[in-house]
């Protein structure tokens, strides 16, 4: 039996179809071109079809399915296809398959009539310099064809007269978030049309499934930015259905469907997109039996501004629709750009042209019709200086950040397009890499863009890859100027720089890259690691980053599952007994090899080359992925050997909490403890707290005094106000609540929300509830109270201990502390609510005022009314005999206010706090009555 089997970089070579071929598709075309025949006589398509497809030449195609499950962004894919060869003798029966090219084909199994055939990854063995001879007219290059995403799988078999054959292909792939969501994509081209044809997509996501779509079918040709146009339903017969976490897509034409959407066989990309809940934290990590996937992609970030340098090949190759669609694209492009950014442009051919000699502009108007004006007198001309456009655009973005001090509030990019290869100056590639390392000195990143199929795209990839950026290769009869868009669009908008992912050493290994130059809105950082620490129950993570003018520091603690009872058994790929039913161990292993991939493909070190390639090899052969460095070889089963049988089993919601770990940070579980306990913290005991109960602290008279104020729900009380000299004022704002039954009071009040303004040196605001901080310096950022994390700038440091406390210190002498109560479960009379505390108040003025502020620069005495009315002051070692007597005056501000010993309990680590309680509602203690303190909205600071 003759068997052939290989995999193709790229689209291949159409071959010429028998006559017979030829007119049966003509005939198929004929009888199927009126639709409204179809709608008549839509029962008799399928006996048609069967007709027509007895007169090929080729095997049928009775069944095309594809069936994935998509766990936690990694998706295993199973396809499935049976050719039934009707025939009087063997015909030829290719089953091709259009794979993303960053998947992994992980198995493929043949059955032909009674024997079945399964697939070994081997390594490939070292060429000597005879077999490259001989292969030099195809030199095989892992990146040759991939540049437009996919690769192409292709299988040919003869199959013998009456008899079928059934193809199952495996592949894995890790999803990529771009534009704010996650795309998986399924090629739906069997050439032919199918009896019974299904997709099923099972996705599971225990994060929260958001903004799941299933746009129309893609023609390859036309492949958009993801935003679609026009027509945005699903395919027919496509059924969307999902909970929370769990979501399922089937796609089912029938044969006469099928040929409303392509009477030649050839449907499409069926594509599904979704996004998962986030928000600011540490992010998502999951751990299972072992290993650990960390997914960080903050959200409601304010965006850094950027430095950006578009490098634009104007050579005569360009001339015609790809010059056309670059300047089409770049004039929207320019319209994107924010104020606060800055840039230039080059033009390059065999002369180089800088739009703006030696500087780069802000973004305004004038500037950017100018830009426009430039773009559209760009006319195509000589050769392609690639090596010299690259320098000139370094050394421009290189002294403009030298020149302004920029690099550490804002990001630094280079954007380069070309259609071609280099033709005039350096053209060896070797050495145009070298001098672009050296020119670009990791001071900023390198977007590559190619145009066309004469394009020198593995340039391209590792001038990107050497430089922290990413490159895109674009056919010419694509919509290049959407997909340029699309690009732009996903790098257009840095969030964070300089992000460091640390785990600690003892407890990890093998963790992949944990450092990141930049994050871009919309895409995501993913890290993955081996646990060594086997007796620890949770793993400490910290991420710290610099968000312009701020450095945030998050971390917490995620807990580990001893007992490993998260295994999600019976996804494709993985039946038989092959691989470890470990998803995040998979995830590991794809992101270690695709690692070890571009390290190799940077590398110009012969002996570091080999040794990456070895490493990737052992791992590829480990994990059984096809990869540069691996081949799938076929070899025949035993003669008793069962056909192949597709697996699958989708998920399930029972259990979900158990099979799948998602922690996010949260608490660790009941019985698991932590590895710290939460920080005890020392604060003063002055503070606003509870229902609310006020304590003074008086240090130097060595007691405090406490007093209630009962509001109103909705009123907001400024607690400090010096506002015209520290530029400090805090107001809080109460929510209301029943009174208990049986109590004095009508209703109870609580802080919900607590103010923070400050206006020194810059304006800024902290607005928090039991929920979630707003800090505004300019930029506006918004935390959740339930992820521990650290922000700081230049006069202002936020620190929030997961739902426990947030402390908020100002220019290093001003220190709050507030305190964030939450219920599990709340009796009526009970609200979330935070407590307000003063930790250091060294920073605020002697004017300073508020509920609390008066207090803090004053010193009160406690007098006793004796029978004869004369007064005396009372010492410490008189305090005990004072407590029973109602007769106690307190001396402050030179008021006298009487009081009462009471027992305070407060919520800053002691239990009780002893005090002198002040009644209705601190009458003659404070000045004027509480009325006087109510602000009109929370940012309020009493000064208008």
């Amino acid at each position: 039996m003759f068997l052939w089997l290989w995999l193709c970089w790229g689209f291949s070579t159409s071959v010429g179809q028998p006559d017979s071929e030829l007119m049966a598709r003509y005939l198929e075309e004929e009888l199927l071109a009126d639709y409204s025949i179809v709608e008549q006589v839509a029962r008799r398509v399928p006996r048609q079809a069967k007709f027509l497809q007895r007169l090929e030449t080729r095997p049928r195609m009775s069944e095309f399915s594809v069936r994935s499950t998509i766990i936690s962004r990694y998706a295993f894919t199973t396809v499935s296809c049976t050719m039934v060869n009707s025939g009087s003798e063997a015909r030829e029966g290719v089953f091709e398959m259009q794979i993303p090219a960053a998947a992994f084909i992980s198995n493929f199994t043949m059955s032909i009539g009674n024997k079945t055939y399964y697939g070994e990854v081997t390594g490939k063995e070292k060429r000597n310099s005879s077999d490259d001879k001989a292969r030099h007219k195809k030199p095989p290059s892992p990146t040759d064809g991939r540049e437009n995403g996919y690769e192409i799988f292709k299988a040919s078999v003869f199959i013998p007269r009456k008899m079928q054959a059934r193809f199952l292909l495996h592949y894995e792939e890790l999803l990529q978030r771009r534009l704010g969501k996650y795309e998986y994509t399924v090629s739906i081209r069997p050439q032919q049309l199918v009896g019974r044809l299904r997709v099923e997509v099972n996705i599971l996501e225990n994060s929260g499934i958001v903004s799941l779509e299933v746009p129309p079918l893609r023609n390859s040709k036309h492949k958009g930015n993801g935003k679609v146009e026009g027509d945005v339903s699903p395919p027919p017969s496509t059924v969307i259905g999902h909970t929370k976490t769990l979501a399922k897509v089937t796609f089912n034409p029938s044969v006469v469907e099928q040929t409303r959407i392509a009477r030649n066989g050839i449907l499409g990309d069926f594509i599904i997109r979704y996004d998962v809940n986030r928000e600011l934290s540490v992010g998502d990590v999951q751990i299972l039996n072992g290993y650990f996937v960390h997914y960080f992609a903050p959200t409601d970030l304010p965006p850094l501004p950027k430095n950006v340098v578009f490098v634009l090949d104007s050579s005569a190759s360009m001339v015609g629709t790809k010059l056309k669609q670059t300047k089409e694209a770049l004039f929207t492009i320019l319209q994107d750009l924010r104020p606060e950014d800055h840039f230039n442009i080059i033009g390059f051919s065999n002369r180089i042209k800088v739009w703006q000699k030696d500087q780069l502009v802000p973004v305004t108007p004038n500037n950017i019709r100018d830009a426009k004006k430039y773009i559209h007198n760009m006319s195509p001309s000589g050769g392609t200086n690639i090596n010299g456009a690259l320098q000139t655009g370094a050394k421009l973005l290189n002294d403009y950040i030298a020149q302004n001090d920029i690099d550490a509030r804002s990001v630094s990019l280079i954007i380069f397009l070309t259609d071609g290869r280099p033709t005039v100056g350096e053209t060896v590639s070797a050495k145009i890499l070298s001098n672009t390392k050296d020119a670009i000195r990791d001071k900023f990143c390198l977007f590559t863009i190619g145009i066309g199929n004469d394009v020198d795209h593995k340039l391209l990839e590792r001038m990107a890859l050497e430089n922290c950026g990413m490159t895109r290769h674009f056919q010419e009869d694509e919509d290049a100027a959407s997909l340029l868009k699309g690009f732009y669009d996903e790098i257009g908008t840095p969030l964070l720089s300089d992000i460091r992912v640390d785990y600690p050493e003892d407890n990890v290994e093998q963790v992949t890259q944990n450092f990141f130059p930049n994050y871009f809105n919309g895409s995501e950082i993913i890290i993955a690691g081996k646990l060594i620490n086997h007796t620890s129950d949770s793993l400490h993570v910290e991420v710290t980053a610099s968000n312009s003018k701020k450095y945030i520091l998050l971390k917490t603690d995620v807990a580990i599952d001893l007992p490993s009872t998260n295994d999600i058994r019976g996804v494709p790929g993985l039946e038989d007994g092959k691989g470890d039913k470990n998803y995040i161990e998979r995830a590991w292993s794809y992101l270690t090899i695709k690692e070890l991939l571009n390290s190799h493909l940077k590398s110009n070190d012969k002996k570091e080359k080999d040794a990456l390639m070895e490493k990737a090899k052992s791992m590829a052969l480990t994990y059984n992925f096809v990869t540069p460095f691996t081949i799938l070889k076929m070899r025949e089963a035993g003669l008793h050997s069962e056909p192949p049988q597709e697996e699958f089993i989708s998920p399930s919601t029972d259990g979900i909490g158990e099979k799948l770990q998602s922690l996010q940070g949260h608490k660790a579980p009941p019985g698991i403890r932590r590895q710290q306990e939460k920080p005890r913290f020392k604060i003063s005991k002055t503070s606003a707290d509870g229902d609310p109960h006020f304590v003074i602290d008086f240090p130097s008279s060595k007691f405090s005094v406490c007093f209630n104020i009962d509001g109103e729900p909705g009123d907001i009380l400024r607690l400090v106000s010096d506002h015209k000299e520290s530029g400090v004022t805090v107001n809080g704002q109460l929510i209301g609540a029943p009174a208990p039954p049986n109590g004095h009071k009508k209703q109870r009040t609580y802080f919900s929300t607590i103010t923070i303004l400050s206006n020194k040196p810059t304006r800024s605001y902290l607005e928090i509830t039991p929920k979630r901080i707003i800090l505004d310096d300019g930029e506006r950022l918004l935390l959740s109270c339930g992820r521990s994390a650290v922000v700081r700038s230049s006069s202002l440091e936020v620190s929030i201990s997961a739902n426990s406390n947030v402390t908020v210190t100002i220019r290093d002498t001003i220190s709050f502390v507030i305190l964030i109560h939450h219920y599990k479960k709340p009796a009526p009379y009970q609200r979330n609510h935070l407590g307000f505390y003063i930790s250091n108040s060294k920073g605020l003025s002697s004017d300073s005022h508020g509920l609390l502020g008066q207090f803090l620069n004053y010193e009160a005495k406690l007098l006793q009314e004796s029978l004869n009315t004369s007064q005396q002051q009372v010492g410490q070692n008189q305090m005990e005999a004072l407590k029973p007597n109602p007769t106690t005056t307190l001396k402050v501000k030179g008021r006298l206010v009487p009081v009462v010993w009471k027992q305070r309990r407060i919520y800053n680590g002691q239990q009780q706090v002893d005090c002198w309680f002040a009644k209705n509602n601190a009458d003659k203690l404070i000045d004027g009555s509480y009325k006087d303190y109510l602000a009109s909205h929370p940012f309020d600071t009493g000064t208008s």
